[in-house]
């Protein structure tokens, strides 16, 4: 697993990861919504931290700047 998720695309990952988990934990979201969002939320933090997003794998995409 070679790294493709950039320092820009990580913080946003991490942002909507929490961001979603306070939204379940203040009970602004609940039922199947809240289920389906905090999976999400599961994989949008795992990715950010392994450096890796198997769906840019797929499509070869990569969000880390080159150096020139």
């Amino acid at each position: 697993m070679t790294k493709n998720i950039g320092a820009t695309d990580k913080a946003i990952r991490v942002l909507a990861g929490i961001a979603i988990a306070l939204m379940y934990y203040f009970n602004i979201i609940s039922g199947t919504l809240a289920l389906i969002l905090m999976a999400v939320a599961v994989i949008l933090l795992v990715t950010s931290f392994i450096n890796f997003c198997p769906i840019y794998g797929i499509f070869k995409i990569n969000s880390i700047k080159k150096v020139k």
